[in-house]
């Protein structure tokens, strides 16, 4: 009998495994993971039967963060998605775990090359900075010459650096008198990277604009420019609380990459591939930005406020993409 109910126990440990899907984010204080997380939560709630389970270091640590992502994927047999700055350093621990028959799926940065991660969920990042770019040629004059500096937190990061490469090459196609310098390495820590993008204006006080690949940048770059009074315009990323209250003066303009979305999509995916209701798509799941300037920023501030405004505001846009994933999907690099 004791044997028996071991085996029972065994069992029931198997199917809760078996029913959980797992999300390992690069860090988890950062607000644009979690608005990933909140979205991958939202979207595995959507099926009944499946348990979210969440993780990831606190700062960003590649090292730490391949551990946890083999821990969980010893938990959540039912698929794991991975949002990673080091794809390099996870590259084996995926294949590992792939090999093992947990599914994987890669969030916002897209996995290393091979079979074992056949779905990636993403952004057109250089198409994103081309966007902003032109959110920002907008507000100069169609002459416009002079110079605009870029900033990245992470140099090196292929995120970050295709939409400086996308800022550049669209202000060679509309501005060509503008030079565009950078990026340069604006640092990951909040507190060195106003420093740096404040030793950036002092060198350029004539710049037309500096615009940021990365979330911290923002709101760092709306301070200086209140602090300074200066002419000059600001651009950045994501949806820091701070970010669009600088949108809402007038100081920024931001390029949203909807993060909630594509979690909430990496969450429903994998829970209904657990479930057996669907199997998971293969190539590349894209999605897009959104501008976030004057005109709209009351309505994103809204949305932003609790999880369940971003749940009605996102539901519609999830149930689009999934009713209809072959338009949505493209061939892996």
């Amino acid at each position: 009998m004791a044997a028996l109910t071991a085996g029972c126990g065994n069992s029931t440990q198997d199917d809760d495994r078996a029913r959980t899907v797992g999300f390992v984010v690069a860090a988890q204080k950062h607000n644009f993971t979690q608005e990933m997380s909140l979205g991958f939560r939202s979207g595995v709630a959507a099926v009944p039967g499946v348990t979210a389970l969440v993780d990831g270091p606190p700062i960003t640590d590649g090292p730490r963060q391949a551990t946890i992502f083999e821990d969980v994927a010893t938990r959540a047999r039912g698929g794991v998605s991975l949002f990673t700055l080091h794809p390099e350093l996870l590259a084996r621990p995926m294949s590992r775990v792939g090999k093992s028959g947990v599914p994987l799926v890669a969030v916002d940065n897209a996995p290393p090359p091979g079979p074992q991660v056949p779905l990636f969920i993403g952004n057109d990042n250089h198409a994103m900075g081309a966007a902003l770019a032109d959110g920002i040629i907008e507000r100069l004059p169609p002459d416009a010459q002079g110079t605009v500096i870029i900033g990245s937190p992470v140099p090196g990061v292929p995120v970050l650096d295709n939409r400086a490469e996308g800022m550049r090459e669209r202000f060679a196609q509309r501005l060509p008198l503008v030079k565009v310098r950078g990026p340069f390495d604006t640092m990951l820590d909040p507190t060195a990277n106003l420093a740096a993008w404040r030793g950036l204006v002092r060198a350029n006080p004539d710049a037309l604009a500096f615009m940021a690949t990365g979330d911290i940048d923002s709101y760092n770059l709306a301070t200086i420019r209140r602090e300074t009074g200066g002419p000059w315009l600001a651009a950045g990323f994501d949806l820091d609380p701070r970010s669009l209250a600088a949108v809402k003066a007038g100081d920024l303009m931001l390029m949203s990459p909807e993060h909630y979305l594509k979690g909430a999509l990496a969450g429903r995916l994998q829970a209904e591939n657990a479930m057996g209701t669907r199997e998971l798509p293969q190539g590349w799941l894209r999605t897009d930005g959104l501008l976030v300037t004057v005109a709209n920023v009351d309505e994103i501030t809204r949305r932003q406020q609790s999880e369940t405004n971003r749940q009605q505001w996102f539901q519609p846009r999830v149930e689009n993409i999934l009713s209809d994933l072959d338009s949505h999907l493209h061939p892996l690099a």
